[in-house]
């Protein structure tokens, strides 16, 4: 398909982002992203739970035996979200005990300080401050 043929609709303007995880354990994801992470409900079928983590930003929870797909042991997505203070959202899920929480460090290259730590099922996720 030739992009100069073809617009694209309301010209590529997105209104959300939605990023789906399958889970074995529903609610016990729902409580970890609810209640450490703080990302209030914004929609909730039931077996799927979307979940506001940015203006436009979404990440959706889904019952693996409901959704579209299964869960698997390796987990080859990563969540990453930015936010102001870096070593404060570090600090807060250190006494969390968030699983696999790395130390927070600095990429001269990227321009970022970042550390990564995983969800209930193993989902890695990555929180990250622009150094400037």
């Amino acid at each position: 398909m030739s992009a100069a043929n073809t617009a694209l609709p309301n010209d590529g303007h997105v209104e959300k982002a939605i990023t789906f995880f399958y889970y074995k354990d529903l609610p016990k994801a729902f409580a970890f992203y609810t209640e450490i992470m703080g990302f209030p409900l914004e929609i909730d079928q039931g077996w799927s739970k979307i979940l506001r983590i940015g203006q436009s930003a979404y990440v959706g929870l889904v019952d693996e035996t409901r959704g579209m797909h299964r869960t698997h042991p390796i987990k080859p997505v990563q969540l990453c979200i930015r936010v102001s203070d870096v070593d404060a959202w570090h600090a807060y899920l250190a006494v969390n005990r968030a699983p696999s929480l790395t130390q927070a460090r600095d990429s001269a290259g990227l321009g970022i300080r970042a550390f990564v730590f995983e969800d209930t099922e193993g989902y890695q996720i990555e929180v990250q401050s622009v150094l400037r």
